[in-house]
């Protein structure tokens, strides 16, 4: 039910989105240039929005939304459930998934940190 809802929402925006584009491109452009000031890929200047601008609202942004967000569905931690078996990258760039690394009843501890 839950991707039905995240299909039907990403589905709307696209469509207005792309209706949007095609009615009033100039005004999309500076809003999705807006969005871009936010993340800073404006600032490369190998990256211009001739490049970028035109896969917003198209049937590849729409795959790559819907698959992230249905992603996030699966990586949800809530209390009192079974953890979420997220990729992890070993230490040695190996791909794994965090409940590789249960072993009979012990506790698995996850150790979290940053260097800055």
């Amino acid at each position: 039910l839950q991707k039905i809802l995240i299909l039907l929402q990403v589905v709307l925006s696209v469509v207005v989105g792309k209706t949007l584009m095609i009615l009033f491109p100039n005004a999309m452009k500076r809003y999705i240039l807006k969005m871009g000031e936010k993340s800073r890929m404006n600032q490369n200047p190998k990256f211009s929005y001739e490049n970028w601008g035109p896969t917003f609202f198209s049937f590849k942004y729409l795959q790559f939304v819907l698959k992230v967000k249905w992603k996030r569905l699966e990586d949800e931690a809530y209390e009192g459930h079974p953890a979420p078996n997220t990729p992890v990258v070993t230490l040695g760039g190996e791909v794994r998934h965090l409940l590789d690394f249960l072993e009979d009843n012990r506790p698995l501890i996850l150790n979290f940190g940053s260097c800055t």
